[in-house]
């Protein structure tokens, strides 16, 4: 009988798993190391966008497990390979897990200007403790000049209107990123439990011009806390007051007693997506 896997990229797992059983399936990060044939595929990489397929990479990377899924892409893109963060309620997972497993992959973080403070201080912990290679990429127009110009647009409640603020605060930030980076994969952290928009996307998408792989698409809520839990990451300050799911500190609220889905407290209900993850 084949052995059954905990964090499976096809189906997710609803058996519990314990402590020691994780860290057994993870195993030590010093064993992740990549050996010298694979650093020369790693230092190649892939230079340009259009040199690999959708369907190819769609066949090497979806069978595999999260930490191989992100090993294969590092191999795969080399040093075109980054991955973004929110440093939100669930960040510190593949933010762990990616250093683990492709250190000093670059990481891109988009500060809105709007963002709470427990975020800001968030972020200073996370990045210390992870040694991360951080690199923070702001909107070209800054709070109050958006406002002077467009208004307040997330009180307005309308979705255009909130479509537009997301253009202006993340996705034109988040291109301009890609661009200086030079990358051409994108490692990001959404699950489909998310939304419905999330429940429909593929392990490797593209997204804003150049791959996007996710490796965290079919965990579930419980595997996410267990990572937590065995690796004793740090948590985001707000998940004590309620908060499942964090963004700008003016579309962000804690859930409801009746409310379950983590993203219905996001952006007053107009919206599922921040921009970033459906373009």
């Amino acid at each position: 009988m084949a052995k059954r896997r905990f964090f499976p990229n096809d189906k997710p797992s609803r058996r519990p798993v314990s402590a020691a059983r994780l860290r057994r399936r993870v195993g030590n990060p010093a064993e992740r190391h990549f050996r010298r044939r694979e650093l020369r595929r790693l230092n190649a990489g892939i230079r340009s966008f259009a040199s690999v397929s959708l369907e190819r990479l769609r066949s090497e990377i979806t069978p595999r497990d999260a930490w191989q899924q992100v090993r294969e892409a590092a191999l795969l893109f080399g040093r075109g390979l980054v991955m973004s963060t929110s440093f939100g309620i669930q960040s510190a997972v593949l933010l762990d897990l990616v250093t683990r497993t492709a250190p000093g992959t670059p990481v891109i973080w988009i500060d809105t200007g709007y963002l709470p403070p427990e975020t800001y201080r968030y972020a200073q912990q996370l990045t210390e403790r992870l040694n991360l290679d951080l690199h923070v990429f702001q909107p070209l127009l800054s709070p109050a000049r958006m406002e002077a110009l467009h208004g307040r647009l997330w009180e307005t409640n309308n979705p255009d209107a909130m479509r537009q603020y997301t253009s202006l605060r993340k996705v034109e930030p988040m291109q301009r990123a890609l661009a200086e980076l030079g990358a051409t994969a994108w490692l990001s952290g959404v699950r489909s439990q998310q939304t419905s928009h999330r429940a429909a996307l593929q392990t490797v998408e593209i997204g804003l011009g150049v791959y996007k792989i996710h490796p965290l698409l079919r965990w579930t809520a419980e595997q996410i806390e267990t990572y937590f839990r065995v690796y004793d990451l740090p948590r985001h300050p707000l998940q004590q007051h309620g908060y499942r799911s964090v963004g700008d500190a003016h579309s962000s609220r804690p859930l409801d007693a009746h409310e379950t889905k983590e993203r219905t407290a996001r952006f007053r209900g107009l919206v599922d997506e921040c921009g970033l993850h459906d373009s």
